[in-house]
């Protein structure tokens, strides 16, 4: 055994241990593909700790820290490919990872068969190639050709080089490999496309180590003479783990910054950044003289549906109703979840309060359309109250009390209402509740 490998395999350990602690706290498909990769890397490191040993121990050992530093970028390659749940996507994968062992174990264990050398490195581009035609109909990405153009050319450089006598196995090695992690980076650099700190460090971190597998051996072909200790070589290792922790730090502090504007359910701006918004736009009116419409939107009788169907089934409920609202306004305007079943909308220049009157009866007809929750099927109705500035209100809080006293007016004071008597007193004044969603049952 090795032992001068044990400080390489504990940093590393370390600092996976780092990434897994991060990575619990920004937990996606993406994050725990990297924790997997880096639980590889750590695999790598531990199996070449065991390279002197003598016989198939040693043979083994090769194989399996070749074999993982290989998975491990192939979990990063294929962890930046958007569509990579897809089934051509799926099939790439699981090509390049069979055909990757498959040449591994035959160059560590050889010598075989020039033949069947040849014809495992004409799968590294015949087979994604194939794929990609296949599929072309429905993925037509650059990732997609970036990674088939990489298997392609290491699938001719091999085809040219594997069988030298001299030193065509250790060409090969490098070649895949270094193949694998430029790939990562094109892969990394076309998904995330961000100007953050950990994008550019990671990144240039796969580059660099990409580079380890070309740089290395040239020194050691042209600069014998020269001696580079391992560690230097480790060193993009290392860079590619912090770039990928300070990914997730900044995904994080994003969702969170998100999630202090907007409601975390429906994704919609939250009261504050509704607030801002009204605002806003309430000054860019006043500046150009033309008008701002509100709308609050309030849904009737909104507890029967969780007190009925669940709290599960009134999410989805809110859920709809800010996909239809959002689908109906201009991309100019606002639509934001201001309380538990209460919507606003802020209709920008050009608008009137014809053109708002408009929306909201249109709002109000798309919500007629019945919706499955469950087993039942619901239709839900809305109450609409309209606010226009400068018309209604000169300022913020004016106009949002307008459009309260409008809502609540419609809500309680107009057609759709069923009396509710009370116990009080022959002198006292019944009930008035607003017709609420409509509950059947789904045939």
């Amino acid at each position: 055994m090795d032992w001068s490998k044990l400080p390489d395999v504990g940093a590393v350990a370390l600092l996976v241990c780092a990434f897994a602690s991060v990575e619990r706290h920004n937990h996606t498909q993406v994050s725990r593909r990297w924790l997997i990769g880096w639980g590889m890397i750590v695999l790598h490191f531990s199996a070449f700790a065991f390279l002197p040993a003598r016989g198939n121990w040693g043979v083994m050992a090769t194989i399996l820290g070749i074999a993982s530093l290989t998975w491990a970028g192939l979990l990063f390659q294929s962890s930046s490919v958007p569509f990579r749940t897809l089934p051509s996507s799926q099939w790439i994968q699981g090509l390049l990872l069979g055909t990757n062992t498959l040449y591994i174990v035959l160059l560590v264990v050889g010598p075989v068969r020039p033949w069947l050398l040849n014809l495992v490195a004409a799968l590294f581009g015949a087979g994604p190639l194939a794929v990609a035609l296949i599929s072309a109909r429905t993925v037509n990405s650059a990732i997609r050709w970036a990674t088939v153009c990489l298997s392609c050319t290491l699938s001719v450089f091999l085809l040219a080089f594997q069988n030298r006598p001299d030193n065509g196995t250790n060409l090969a090695v490098n070649a895949v490999l270094c193949t694998i992690y430029l790939g990562s980076s094109i892969n990394f650099f076309c998904a995330y496309r961000r100007g953050t700190t950990g994008n550019f460090i990671t990144i240039a971190g796969f580059l660099a180590w990409a580079s380890v597998f070309v740089v290395a051996p040239t020194m050691g072909a042209l600069l014998p003479q020269v001696h580079v200790e391992s560690e230097v070589w480790n060193l993009p290792k290392y860079v590619v783990a912090v770039g990928m922790i300070l990914v997730m730090l900044e995904s994080q502090i994003e969702h969170n910054k998100f999630l202090a504007l907007h409601d975390e359910l429906t994704g919609l701006p939250n009261r504050r950044l509704f607030q801002d918004r009204l605002a806003s736009a309430l000054e860019r009116a006043r500046r150009t003289g033309t008008q701002t419409a509100l709308l609050l939107v309030d849904l009737n009788r909104f507890k029967e549906v969780n007190d009925t169907l669940g709290h599960h089934a009134g999410d989805r409920l809110l859920k709809h109703v800010a996909t239809v609202f959002s689908g109906r306004v201009r991309r100019s305007d606002t639509v934001a979840r201001t309380g538990g079943d209460e919507f606003s909308v802020i209709l920008e220049e050009p608008t009137s309060r014809t053109e708002a009157a408009r929306v909201g009866s249109s709002l109000l007809e798309m919500l007629k359309a019945p919706l499955l929750l469950g087993d039942r099927s619901v239709q839900v109705s809305a109450s609409i109250g309209i606010a226009v500035f400068p018309e209604d209100a000169l300022d913020m809080e004016s106009l949002c009390i307008a459009a309260d006293l409008r809502m609540y007016t419609e809500k309680y004071g107009s057609t759709g209402l069923t009396q509710r008597p009370t116990s009080a007193g022959p002198n006292s004044r019944p009930a008035l509740e607003p017709s609420g969603p409509t509950l059947q049952s789904a045939e």
